[in-house]
C-alpha cells in the first residue's frame, strides 16, 4: 500500500527567506554590474520585490500587504548584505583604518559635508588614524606625498567618480554639456584633448594680453574702495565683485559690471549657492540619475548657464576688441577648419568664472585676514610695496607682472595664505580607469578598479612633516628661510595649492599675477584694521568646504595712507 505523499507547502518564513535570498543576489549583481541608468535599477530594485510579493503565503493577506512586506524585507536584506560586506574582512579595503560609518556608506561625510566642515573632519580623521584614511566604503584619503606621483602625477589616475554627482546643476532646457568640458573630463585622452584649446589661452603671450583688462579692473576696485573710506565695509564681498567682473572680462570680453551695479542680478549669491549643492551630491554620484528628473535641482546652476549662454552669445554677434578665452576656446578648432559646438564654449567659459571668480576672492580674503591678525607681517609687506612702488606725484603704479613677481615677501604672504587655506581643501579625487584594471600607489599598495582616492591639500599643508615649525600658524617667511635652515621645514612637494599633474589648475600663473597686483595695490593705498569689536574666531568659523572655500564676512575699515609720500 502507498501512501499519497502531501504536497510540500510553503510555510510563512519560506517566502521571507526567498526575498532574502534574492536581497543578497542583487547585492552581488549590484557589486559586479553597478547599474547606471534608472531602467537598469528598475529591475533589481522595483521590480523583484513586486514579483516575490506574488509568493503563496500560509494565511492569506491582502495584495497590499504582501507588498509591505516584500519590500520591507526586500530592503532590509539588501542594507545588511551591503553592511556585513563593507565591514567586513573580505572588503578590498578592509585593512585600512577608519570610522565605522564612513565604512559602511558616503552618508555620513555628506552629512558631515552638508555642515562645511569637511577639511576639518578629514584632517582630524588623518590626525587620528594616520596618513591613509577609509572615509567611504570605497574610498582612502591620502595624506603622504611619496603617493602624490602614483595620484595625481603624470603617471597618476583620471578623476574620480565624484565628478559624476558634480554634473548635477549643468543641464538645462537651453543648455546641454557637451563632451569637451575640462573640468568633468574623467578620461585621460579626453582631458588631454579638452586641454589643448586652454594651453592656447593661458601661454605667456596670452597672459600678457589679459593684464590690461587686469589693471583697469583692478584701477576700478581701488576707485570703488576710496569711496568707502572711514566706514565698514565688507572687503570679500568687493573682492568677490572684482574677480567676477574680471572673469568675465576674460571669459566673454566684458559684460559683468558687479563692482558698478552691485549684484542686481543675484548672479554671485547665484555662484555661490549653485556650488554648494553638487558638492554634497558628490559624496552620493549614484544619486544623479533621480535628481536630474527633480525640477528644482540644480537650479542655481542652470540659472548661471544661462545668464552665461546670453553673454556667448552677444560675444559671438558683438565680437571683441582683444583676444579674451572665448576666443582661444574657438580658435583652436576654426584653426583646424572645425566648428567649436556653443554649447561646449558656454561650459568652459562657466568654468573658467567658477574656477577664476570664486577662488581668487576667497585668496584674496583670506590673505588680508592673515595680514590684519598679524600686524608685524602687515608692516613688513607694507614696507615691501612702499620699497618697490613709492608713493608720490608721478610715481609708478604697481601694475609691472615681471615687478611684482620679484617681490619676495609678497610671495610669501600669498603662499602662506594658500598653504593654510587652499582653494580647493580636500577633494582632489583620483580614481582607477574605468575597465583599465588595479592601480598601483606604491610598493605593496594596490588598489582597485572602483576605489576613488583623496589628496587632500588642507592636510597634507599643515602637516609637520612637511611644513615647520608651527603648520597651522600663518609665518610667511618660512618661504624665505635658507633651505638648509635646521630650524625650519618645508617641503614644496607637498604645497598643492593649485592640485597637480595633468589636470593641475591651467589658470594659476594668471591667478597669481591678479593676487600680487590687487594686494599691492590695496597696500599701497589704504591702512587697513578690523572693525571694532570684530572676533578673528569668527572668519574661521565661517569658512566653509564646498569643493571650492567659501568665505563668510570681513568687516574692515579703510584709511588714507599717512606717512610717507601721499596718499595713493
Amino acid at each position: 500500500m502507498y501512501t499519497r505523499l502531501a504536497a510540500p507547502t510553503m510555510t510563512p518564513t519560506n517566502p521571507s527567506l526567498l526575498v532574502l535570498l534574492a536581497a543578497v543576489v542583487s547585492h552581488l549583481l549590484f557589486k559586479r554590474h553597478e547599474p547606471t541608468t534608472l531602467k537598469s535599477l528598475a529591475v533589481p530594485l522595483v521590480v523583484l520585490p513586486a514579483v516575490l510579493s506574488f509568493l503563496p503565503r500560509e494565511k492569506p493577506s491582502t495584495m497590499l500587504i504582501s507588498l509591505f512586506f516584500s519590500y520591507s524585507i526586500f530592503y532590509a536584506g539588501l542594507l545588511l548584505s551591503i553592511t556585513a560586506y563593507r565591514i567586513s574582512p573580505a572588503h578590498s579595503l578592509a585593512k585600512y583604518p577608519g570610522p565605522l560609518a564612513c565604512k559602511i556608506s558616503k552618508l555620513w561625510l555628506l552629512r558631515v559635508a552638508s555642515q562645511g566642515k569637511l577639511h576639518l573632519y578629514v584632517k582630524s580623521l588623518h590626525d587620528k588614524y594616520g596618513p591613509i584614511v577609509r572615509v567611504g566604503p570605497n574610498e582612502l584619503s591620502i595624506a603622504d606625498i611619496s603617493f602624490l606621483p602614483s595620484v595625481l602625477g603624470a603617471n597618476g589616475m583620471p578623476k574620480g567618480p565624484l565628478w559624476d554627482g558634480r554634473t548635477i546643476g549643468a543641464s538645462s532646457n537651453n543648455f546641454k554639456p557637451a563632451e569637451g568640458v575640462l573640468i568633468n573630463a574623467r578620461d585621460l585622452k579626453r582631458h588631454a584633448a579638452a586641454r589643448k584649446a586652454w594651453n592656447t589661452a593661458f601661454v605667456p603671450a596670452a597672459i600678457k594680453g589679459y593684464e590690461a583688462l587686469l589693471v583697469g579692473r583692478v584701477a576700478q576696485l581701488i576707485d570703488v574702495l576710496k569711496e568707502q573710506k572711514g566706514r565698514t565695509i565688507d572687503v570679500s564681498r568687493w573682492f568677490s565683485f572684482f574677480s567676477f567682473d574680471f572673469m568675465g572680462d576674460l571669459a566673454f570680453g566684458g559684460g559683468f559690471e558687479l563692482m558698478r551695479e552691485g549684484d542686481k542680478d543675484r548672479l554671485w549669491i547665484t555662484l555661490e549657492r549653485g556650488l554648494a549643492f553638487p558638492s554634497l551630491v558628490q559624496h552620493i554620484p549614484w544619486c544623479t540619475m533621480f535628481l536630474r528628473h527633480t525640477p528644482m535641482v540644480g537650479r542655481d546652476m542652470r540659472a548661471l548657464a544661462k545668464f552665461a549662454a546670453e553673454q556667448a552669445q552677444r560675444r559671438l554677434q558683438e565680437g571683441s576688441v582683444h583676444n579674451d578665452l572665448f576666443y582661444f576656446l574657438t580658435e583652436h578648432k576654426r584653426a583646424k577648419g572645425e566648428l567649436y559646438p556653443f554649447p561646449l564654449a558656454v561650459a568652459n567659459s562657466v568654468v573658467a568664472i567658477i574656477a577664476g571668480a570664486d577662488t581668487t576672492a576667497t585668496v584674496l580674503s583670506n590673505a588680508f585676514f592673515n595680514l590684519l591678525s598679524h600686524p608685524q607681517s602687515y608692516k613688513l609687506l607694507q614696507a615691501e610695496v612702499d620699497e618697490f612702488f613709492p608713493r608720490g606725484p608721478g610715481t609708478k603704479e604697481p601694475t609691472d607682472a615681471s615687478l611684482l613677481s620679484n617681490m619676495p615677501y609678497l610671495n610669501a604672504v600669498i603662499k602662506e595664505t594658500l598653504r593654510l587655506q587652499p582653494p580647493v581643501p580636500t577633494s582632489l579625487q583620483r580614481a582607477p580607469t574605468v575597465g583599465g584594471g588595479s592601480k598601483v600607489l606604491g610598493d605593496g599598495f594596490v588598489i582597485s578598479e572602483g576605489t576613488a582616492v583623496l589628496f587632500p591639500p588642507y592636510t597634507i599643508q599643515r602637516d609637520p612633516r612637511y611644513f615647520s615649525p608651527d603648520p597651522d600658524s600663518f609665518i610667511p617667511e618660512r618661504w624665505l628661510a635658507a633651505e638648509d635652515d635646521p630650524l625650519s621645514t618645508l617641503n614644496q612637494d607637498a604645497f598643492i595649492p593649485f592640485s597637480a599633474g595633468p589636470a593641475n589648475c591651467i589658470g594659476r600663473n594668471l591667478a597669481m599675477i591678479e593676487m600680487r597686483m590687487v594686494i599691492a595695490h590695496v597696500m599701497r593705498a589704504f591702512d587697513l584694521s578690523f572693525e571694532d569689536g570684530y572676533d578673528r574666531r569668527r572668519w574661521e568659523s565661517d569658512l566653509r568646504d564646498y569643493f571650492v572655500l567659501h568665505k563668510g564676512r570681513l568687516p574692515v575699515v579703510l584709511h588714507d595712507r599717512i606717512g610717507q609720500g601721499v596718499s595713493a
